[in-house]
């Protein structure tokens, strides 16, 4: 079904991206942490805690037609997820360090700008 290839190129940025952030922050907290001026746990784990969502939003991507309820979770799971990092910058004041306030903040819009994409590859589908 060609209707559905945006929604899947998008979900596999999406899942491309949680491997990427999730690698990145699991593997390098002891050194982002004081960067960023948060704690190191807050940190892998919040990079751990990508990779299944990788390997989930992936697994979405690969098929012919991603289910849309499924989708969905995604979509709320990225809103939830632009909530919680802009919640994490408001409580970590004051330590959290501008560095940190500018990584948090991007990677938050980074994630509803794939929200807003993927809520359009369902609108496509729903059109086609």
């Amino acid at each position: 079904m060609m209707s559905s290839l945006f929604l899947r190129r998008i979900l596999a940025l999406d899942a491309l991206s949680c491997a990427g952030m999730g690698l990145l922050m699991g593997l390098g907290a002891a050194s982002l942490a004081p960067l960023f001026g948060l704690q190191e746990p807050l940190v892998r784990i919040a990079g751990l805690l990508l990779l299944p969502l990788a390997a989930f939003i992936g697994w979405l991507a690969s098929r012919h037609a991603p289910p849309r309820g499924l989708v969905w979770v995604v979509i709320l799971g990225n809103l939830g997820w632009t909530a919680e990092s802009f919640a994490v910058i408001a409580q970590a004041q004051p330590a959290i360090t501008a560095v940190g306030a500018e990584f948090v903040s991007a990677q938050a819009l980074a994630v509803l700008a794939l929200a807003a994409l993927e809520y359009v590859g369902l609108r496509k589908l729903r059109l086609a």
